[in-house]
């Protein structure tokens, strides 16, 4: 059974069109239904705003190590035979964290929905927590935390984000630290899962062999026992870090820079002309202008990029490089005058119409399984797009004016307010931090 599901998955086609409805359980849970019938297979994602940074005061970790044993026994099963159910149901679950929402991705076979949604069922509404399973996955946790805390890549984040957002659940790993992941016990995960799970709070995706119909009783046995409210979500993040550099030492031949400044809300109407302009500058790879200056024409990195980090409570614009420590203080200065160049010049028209055929036209490979539209349905409602959104959004890339793309790079590049965490032993390169 679990070969013939893998095979269904695989050949599931690319959709250019994708036809959206909406409907109301009869308990009042709103979902988004692509119909597909063709297959026997249905995908399902569920979405709980607020994921991580919904952590208690002193409980930084919480929600990732609860999480991670969502799979970990439910109801009258424990972890191993929670396993072997989902596996001779030949279903797929998956459960993701991060700073912003907590996602339940499932999969499953027509023939086994009813037994598949029970399961899962139980893991969202009725996780065990066992002490066995506790303090298995709280090893796999603090295991990779001490991993991070010798890669310098991670301790650049870790130290960019603590700059930038402070105090706020944002300037933390959502994973914890070893100190609070290790003190952590069983209420505390019975707490996490309080704060995340509820009804005022979650955004369903489905598409597959399913009708409305059957879809609205489904979501009722599902999620109709949830509460109706779960913790407050965390305020607006202020941005704090300013321009300048500053030096983590760090014994590795090789220094890691996490560079960034305030960013741009997804809401404003100028976000489609500042993805274009970021297209241009730092996300297109090899035709980016960084990866023109900074590696193709001085050697001095094997890869170079920039990109827009939209959070629900704060907008950065970020990026990262990694060059020998002896080279890293000449690629920061690249860097930063190409920042300058594309704040006070904007891009060519040439590179415009480059970035907007590429950002077009990767669009709708993102459609290319049932599981994929069902993730981008629900980010579409936790964003507050129309349920047309993905028949106009190339439209609205195509509208952006070389006009358009020359002023939000006016407003949005900040030079002086562009700020570099290096992790090294970068020659010539000092802390500093501008006035």
């Amino acid at each position: 059974m679990g070969g013939l599901f893998i095979a269904l998955v695989a050949t599931l086609p690319a959709r250019a069109a994708v036809q959206i409805e909406e409907v109301l359980s009869p308990g009042g849970i709103t979902a988004w239904l692509v119909q597909e019938p063709s297959i026997p297979f249905m995908a399902l994602e569920l979405r709980f705003r607020g994921g991580a940074s919904l952590d208690a005061p002193g409980k930084r970790g919480a929600i990732n190590l609860m999480t991670g044993l969502l799979e970990e026994g439910a109801g009258d099963l424990d972890a191993r035979a929670f396993a072997r159910e989902l596996e001779s149901l030949a279903a797929s679950f998956g459960y993701d964290i991060g700073n912003d929402a907590l996602s339940v991705s499932a999969s499953f076979l027509t023939e086994n929905r009813a037994e598949a949604v029970e399961l899962l069922r139980k893991s969202i509404s009725e996780p065990r927590f066992d002490e066995v399973a506790l303090e298995r996955v709280r090893e796999q946790v603090l295991t990779g935390l001490r991993s991070d805390a010798k890669d310098p890549a991670k301790i650049a984040r870790t130290t960019f984000d603590a700059m930038a957002y402070g105090d706020h659940p944002y300037g933390s790993p959502y994973r914890g630290t070893i100190e609070s992941v290790t003190a952590l016990t069983r209420a505390d995960m019975l707490d996490a899962h309080a704060a995340v799970f509820a009804k005022d709070r979650l955004y369903v995706g489905v598409v597959g062999d399913i009708t409305p119909a059957e879809l609205g009783p489904l979501l009722d046995t599902l999620l109709g026992a949830l509460p109706d409210t779960g913790a407050p979500q965390p305020g607006p993040a202020n941005i704090q870090i300013k321009g300048g550099t500053t030096v983590v030492p760090f014994d590795t031949p090789q220094s890691v820079a996490i560079f960034g400044q305030r960013g741009i809300e997804q809401d404003d109407p100028d976000f489609f002309a500042a993805r274009v302009l970021n297209q241009v500058l730092g996300a297109g790879g090899f035709e980016s202008r960084l990866m023109t200056e900074v590696r193709e024409k001085r050697g001095l990195t094997y890869g170079v990029s920039s990109f827009l980090i939209p959070q629900d409570h704060a907008a950065t614009l970020q990026g990262q490089v990694a060059s020998a420590n002896e080279r890293v203080a000449e690629a920061v200065s690249v860097i930063r005058d190409e920042w300058a160049r594309a704040a006070a010049e904007g891009v060519t028209q040439a590179e415009l119409d480059a970035a907007k055929t590429f950002v077009t036209g990767a669009y709708p490979l993102r459609f290319d399984g049932n599981a994929p539209i069902a993730r981008i349905m629900v980010g579409m409602q936790m964003l507050g797009l129309p349920i047309d959104y993905i028949a106009t959004r190339n439209e609205k890339v195509e509208a952006v004016t070389l006009d358009d793309v020359k002023r939000i790079a006016a407003e949005l590049l900040d030079p002086e307010g562009l700020h570099f965490v290096v992790v090294g032993q970068p020659d010539g390169l000092e802390s500093s931090v501008a006035n």
